[in-house]
């Protein structure tokens, strides 16, 4: 289940991240400025982030499986139109659209994590839901420089990955299922032991019953929560949204040099997010507590992921650019354990909601961060002070991080 998820992650972020990749190519065809870049950059997040909240109450009510085929399939047609771009308006419209279908991904996959997994392997199946997001970043940049290059056309690689992503999303579909003992392919024992284990939980902690969004803003762990992962995003969006045309501008690479770079960086992200979920559930098993575990990796990562950003700051090297920047997506995507925060604090009841939450939180520096970088980078001519930016993000996160209560399940009603 948790494999397939990661494909559909995998999917919506080469997606969502093919204008980055083509970018220098579009700017050029459309004539985009900076500033309008920035704008079209961050467009797809304005109704991605205005949609988390109701996916994730949709989520609660209708079930994943829906929402995750649903959103699949809607999104690879938005891909597959944002071919037909003539200008900065149709392409920005376009952008709203991909959001708008793409939203409900994340919180039904936190949802899924919350109904399929026991409490002690949801570390794991966090990171693999999450781990779709560096993956798919990664593979974007190689699969669509190589379809631009193939078809002499970005429009054309936007279609075939859209039609990619429909049959995808009629598969899963087809495959997932809400919980355990619901699919033909878990027996009755696996079936048992999720549903004791979901029982023993439930024994320990608060009611496990739908409460909606509005008695959790009470909580100091919920509003670290959502602005640890929005200084995640401000880090991750900003290198996925601009990396590219930095390494375009700066560096001097090619479309064919950027898109092995965008392996190189994001690929240590998918390996550093999957080691990240296997250490954090064998140190619990081994007896460590909840807050000690995650405290501790978040403040590793955070920590590596500021001097990473400094160090890109002050080494104008094209090599060392790609290779700290490599060691800063390896230890970022650490957060993808986050997406084991909605089951932690929400429960199976709540997962839903709270995960659209804690996703609208971090699409706020999905919206602020591209437009921010344009500006900056229109105003200074230089990327410098970009880079400072993210390595502000990467501050908040680590605080937030740090203040965050990963230990019980919050009390509402």
């Amino acid at each position: 289940m948790f494999v397939l998820l990661l494909g559909v992650v995998a999917l919506n972020y080469i997606d969502r991240g093919s204008v980055s990749v083509a970018l220098p190519l579009i700017t050029e065809d459309l004539g985009l400025s900076k500033e309008t870049t920035g704008f079209v950059l961050s467009a797809f997040f304005w109704t991605y982030a205005l949609m988390q909240i109701p996916s994730g109450w949709l989520a609660d009510r209708f079930g994943a499986r829906r929402m995750v085929s649903g959103a699949c399939v809607g999104w690879g047609v938005a891909q597959s139109v944002t071919a037909a771009a003539t200008g900065a308006g149709s392409l920005l419209g376009y952008r709203l659209l991909l959001g708008a279908v793409e939203a409900p991904v994340m919180p039904a996959g936190g949802k899924l994590n919350a109904q399929w997994l026991p409490a002690k392997e949801r570390g794991r199946g966090a990171v693999l839901l999450d781990g779709g997001a560096p993956l798919g970043a990664a593979l974007g940049g190689i699969i669509i420089s190589a379809l631009i290059a193939w078809t002499d056309s970005w429009r054309i690689s936007f279609v075939v990955a859209g039609l990619l992503t429909v049959v995808a999303g009629l598969f899963a579909g087809w495959y997932i299922r809400n919980t355990p003992r619901e699919h033909p392919g878990v027996n009755d024992a696996e079936a048992t032991y999720i549903e004791q284990a979901h029982a023993e939980e439930d024994a320990t902690g608060p009611v496990n019953e739908r409460a909606g969004l509005r008695p959790y803003l009470k909580y100091r762990s919920f509003w670290a929560m959502c602005l640890g992962w929005m200084g995640f995003n401000g880090v991750f969006y900003g290198l996925l949204t601009w990396g590219p045309l930095y390494l375009s501008e700066t560096k001097g690479f090619d479309i064919k040099t950027i898109g092995w770079s965008t392996l190189v960086i994001f690929g240590a992200g998918f390996v550093g997010e999957l080691l990240g979920g296997w250490l954090s559930d064998r140190w619990k098993a081994a007896g460590a507590g909840a807050n000690k575990v995650m405290r501790t990796m978040m403040g590793v990562a955070g920590v590596s992921v500021v001097s990473g950003l400094l160090g890109v700051v002050l080494v104008p090297d094209a090599v060392t650019a790609v290779v700290l920047l490599s060691v800063v997506m390896f230890f970022l995507r650490w957060a993808g354990l986050f997406w084991s925060l909605p089951s932690i604090l929400g429960g199976r009841a709540n997962a839903g909601v709270v995960g659209g939450a804690m996703n609208l939180s971090g699409n706020i520096a999905g919206i602020v961060t591209p437009i921010a970088v344009g500006y900056i980078v229109g105003g200074t001519g230089s990327y410098t002070w970009a880079l400072l930016y993210f390595v502000g993000a990467g501050v908040l996160f680590t605080v937030s991080s740090l203040v965050l209560d990963y230990s019980k399940r919050l009390a509402v009603r």
